[in-house]
Parts: C-alpha cells; structure tokens; sequence
C-alpha cells in the first residue's frame, strides 16, 4: 500500500489556484494520512479531522480556505456538517465519500459542497477537484476589477493578476479601449490608430490583430476575455479598464 501511494505522489510546484489552508475531515485514517502528504507536497498547509465534532471544537473551524469532507463521519453527519458551515464560511468544499446512493449527489450538492467525488478516488483527481472549485470561485470574486493597460512594460495585466505581452499593434488597439472608456471603438479609428489606409488589408489586419489578442489573453488567465465584436460598428472591451 505504502509503495502505491508513493508513487502517487509527485511533488509539483505549488499554483495559485492551490488554497494556502485546508482541512480534511475524515475518519479513514490511513487514507487522510496519505492524501495529506500529498497535499502538503503540493504546498497546501493540511490539518487532520478523524470526526466532525474534532473539527467543531477547533480554535478556529471556519478559518480555513479549502475543506475536503468525508460523508460517514463520527459525530455530526456529513450532510449536516455540510450546513452548518456554509452557514459561517464560503470556502470551497469538495465532497470525497464512498457512500452510493441515488439522491446523494443532489444531497451533498444541496447541503453547500462545490463538487462530490466517489471514492475510490487517486489523489492527483482531489487536486484537480480542488483546483478547479478554486478557480471558478477565484475569476468570479475578481470579475468585477479592473483590467490594466501597463504602458510601460506593453503589457495587459488581468484582475488575476496574469499579465499578457503586448506588441506595437496590440498596445496601440489598447489604447483606442481606454480612451473609448467602456464603449464601442469604430473599425475606422482602430485602423487609423494602427496607420492602415488600404481597406481590404486593413480589415484582415485588424480581425488577425483583434483574433490574437484574444488568443493570448485566454492562454494567460482562466478568466473571461472582455474583448467582444459589435455587429456593424467595432470591437468594445467590455470590463473596466486602467491605463497606468
């Protein structure tokens, strides 16, 4: 057993979409002890809960950024604990049990967990599962701050932090969206900008240029792109907007 989980665990580089904290509550002890090594080895900080009310009288149970809850627990059942802590926290939950039935999806779903996976479960796919309830709930905190237009190094740099190379004719299309301040920028002042004066290159110039743009942007972050086309008139950049 000890062998197989070994080989399970590879050490990767921590991400930043890896919680700094998490708590793991379940009474298989062999099963936590392992899945918290492996955690650990991807940078997460993990403590060990073997029931639910070990968790309850912790000094701080709803402090943590991540859990991952077993459902046939000691004490408080997991559908319950569950409640009781979207009542205080909105952590992401991820649901790893190996209790079969029909409704326990829509339990467990209902209760406040973000994504339930059925044990037998590899460690590598609670990551995943963890990464990706992170994510989601990352991009959508952050979807309402602005994007910035960093002239000095021609780069645009996501809420998320993710920061894309620009070149001449990228930092130029930029521009146009920052002085357009969140409205529709015309085909014709994209093209003046960019100095284009022949209309059928200008036209496959500018939807490359705009096509790439976008390309990059979505490679960076996971977040949504806000570089949209506007029928009939040009291209908006539909999310706030800072030149620094």
């Amino acid at each position: 057993m000890l062998e197989l989980v070994i080989q399970q665990i590879s050490f990767l580089p921590s991400s930043p979409m890896l919680p700094r904290t998490l708590a793991l509550i379940d009474d298989d002890t062999e099963y936590s002890e392992f899945l918290s090594q492996y955690l650990e080895g991807l940078g997460i900080k993990v403590d060990v809960f073997s029931d639910s009310n070990q968790w309850l009288v912790h000094t701080s149970p709803y402090d943590y950024d991540f859990y991952v809850v077993d459902l046939m627990l000691p004490g408080i059942a997991g559908e319950d604990l569950l409640k009781v802590l979207r009542l205080r926290s909105q952590a992401g939950v991820v649901v790893v049990s190996g209790r079969l039935a029909p409704d326990v999806f829509d339990i467990v779903i209902s209760a406040g967990a973000d994504m339930y996976l059925v044990k037998p479960v590899k460690f590598e796919q609670v990551a995943l599962a963890i990464k990706a309830v992170q994510r989601r709930g990352g991009v959508s905190v952050m979807a309402g701050q602005p994007w910035q237009l960093d002239r000095r190094l021609k780069q645009l740099v996501a809420p998320d932090g993710a920061r894309v190379d620009l070149s001449e004719a990228d930092l130029a299309v930029m521009e146009c969206f920052v002085n357009a301040n969140g409205e529709p920028v015309n085909r014709e002042i994209l093209r003046q900008r960019l100095g284009w004066t022949q209309e059928a290159d200008a036209v496959d110039g500018l939807n490359a240029t705009i096509y790439r743009l976008r390309r990059r942007i979505e490679k960076a972050t996971p977040m949504t792109v806000p570089l949209h086309s506007k029928s009939r008139v040009g291209y908006l950049f539909k999310a706030s907007l800072q030149a620094v």
